[in-house]
């Protein structure tokens, strides 16, 4: 099996796009620099020259306080594959779809080299927002979790306040924790706001908070875990969408469902190291139309990366490549053959 450049309208694949659709309002062309598509690496290819790195967190996010990841080399540089531990191998093979894009064909062509970044306030007190906003230098916009497990509302408020006091633009991010009566709650005790990120689970209850409020609504899992990205389109379900490269199976698919989706675009992190965030950066780098700021800041909420991180510099971070330090902060030889073994299983998913 190859990695294919697929013909003909509105085709796509993990490892390649092509375009040569008509609407002038959505269409570009990625442009083709890359040299013939090489053929895939087999599971023992990706093992051979792959780490399994355990990275420890500042501040618990997602539940998480440790962030596991695999990072594997090719002949374009380096790609990762980090789907979260309760993901299953039929979504986790997306995402090994994107590490192989990375590390065997490389970013599409940038269009520009900064990308605007926000800073990420986790569901911490409002006490504590100031020492967070402060590893985000020059950010003007912030984006700050709400509605998580064992918190109130009014704990929400105080966190989204002590951010709007040290930044100018906030948009808060709910993981589809809420129900609609509560969404809709929620938006008006939380004033202005940028937009509400995934306030509910289903696309359905997303068009019905975005009919019932004035304010903004993205969409995230509604689309990065749907099997139809477009139905948010469809349902008249958001404003924003908010892509991830890895779990949409690459750079290339991302910027192809950017194309094709009638709404801003930010992309975003989840939880990458560097290696993963680098094919995040290019991606956003590569997108034509880009109007907002991207989640491209998590690498400061670890403690140790797997390397330098994408430090932001007035609010932006840099277009580059990343390559692994050779002091990496590994897992356990336990963990590292539970990494081995999910990427056979994956990587069987893939090719078959």
């Amino acid at each position: 099996m190859v990695f294919s450049q697929p013909t003909g309208k509105n085709k796509q694949s993990p490892f390649g796009t092509s375009d040569d659709r008509r609407d002038p309002k959505t269409t570009f062309r990625l442009r083709p620099k890359d040299a013939p598509p090489p053929s895939m690496p087999t599971a023992d290819d990706l093992i051979a020259s792959s780490r399994v790195v355990s990275l420890p967190m500042r501040t618990a996010f997602r539940g998480i306080t440790v962030r596991e990841a695999m990072i594997f080399a090719g002949p374009a540089g380096w790609g990762e594959f980090a789907p979260f531990t309760e993901y299953d191998d039929a979504e986790s093979r997306i995402w090994l779809a994107a590490g192989i894009e990375a590390a065997f064909l490389g970013a599409p062509e940038p269009l520009r080299d900064e990308v605007d970044v926000n800073a990420t306030v986790p569901a911490v007190a409002a006490a504590d927002v100031a020492e967070i906003i402060a590893r985000y230098p020059g950010a003007t916009t912030a984006k700050v979790k709400v509605a998580e497990s064992g918190q109130t509302l009014a704990d929400d408020v105080a966190r989204v306040e002590a951010v709007r006091d040290l930044v100018p633009t906030v948009r808060v991010d709910a993981n589809g924790n809420w129900s609609v009566a509560e969404a809709i709650e929620a938006i008006a005790a939380l004033g202005d706001l940028e937009y509400v990120e995934q306030p509910c689970r289903t696309v359905d209850e997303l068009a019905e908070v975005r009919r019932a409020v004035s304010t903004p609504i993205a969409a995230d899992e509604s689309i990065r875990r749907s099997t139809d990205p477009m139905r948010v389109a469809k349902a008249g379900a958001a404003d924003v969408a908010v892509l991830k490269v890895a779990p949409l199976g690459g750079m290339r698919a991302l910027l192809a469902t950017a194309a094709k989706l009638p709404m801003d675009v930010v992309v975003s992190s989840a939880l990458d190291t560097a290696v993963g965030m680098s094919a995040g950066v290019a991606a956003a780098a590569a997108l034509p139309n880009l109007h907002r700021a991207c989640g491209l800041g998590t690498g400061a909420m670890f403690v140790r990366d797997v390397a330098e991180p994408f430090a932001m510099v007035d609010g932006a971070v840099t277009v580059r490549d990343v390559a692994p330090t050779a002091d990496l902060p590994l897992a356990s030889a336990e963990r590292t053959q539970w990494w081995h073994d999910r990427l056979r299983r994956c990587h069987a998913l893939l090719v078959g």
